[in-house]
């Protein structure tokens, strides 16, 4: 009888159990000056890790060929707060040339955050991921 009353109590548990809920994040580029080499993003919910989400080892990190409407899909993202940076490696050498510190190679944040002596903060580039999909544009920026 006790058996039974443990097994009874324990079911809704095992019922309830599955995978944590997940959303999609879908980000359309804008602005690509070229379809060479690729673009190289990165989805980071740690704020000390942005905009070098290479820091970062629960960040999720896609590469895709360069193209006119470039669309990146990050898959399996948990409810949170999330902030992406990405930048056109032109040359496909993964990662972003510069001159002086002066990005030589497009770049582009979530909420198209704006640039003032350096990358945006965190906060600036912040966006909330539900469990449902979240789609967005990014403008790809370049300076030379």
């Amino acid at each position: 009888m006790k058996r039974a009353l443990v097994i009874a109590a324990a079911s809704p548990l095992v019922l309830g159990a599955g995978p944590p809920p997940s959303g999609a994040v879908f980000v359309e580029l804008l602005g690509l000056r070229s379809a060479k080499g690729l673009v190289q993003a990165c989805l980071t919910a740690a704020p000390s890790k942005f905009p070098n989400c290479n820091k970062d080892p629960d960040a999720l990190r896609l590469t895709v060929p360069a193209r006119s409407g470039a669309t990146l899909h990050f898959a399996n993202v948990p409810p949170g707060r999330y902030a992406i940076a990405l930048f056109h490696d032109e040359n496909s050498n993964n990662r972003l040339d510069t001159t002086l510190m002066i990005p030589r190679e497009g770049y582009g944040f979530s909420r198209d955050a704006p640039i003032r002596f350096g990358p945006p903060r965190f906060d600036a580039a912040a966006m909330v991921v539900a469990e449902a999909e979240l789609r967005t544009v990014i403008h790809v920026r370049y300076i030379f």
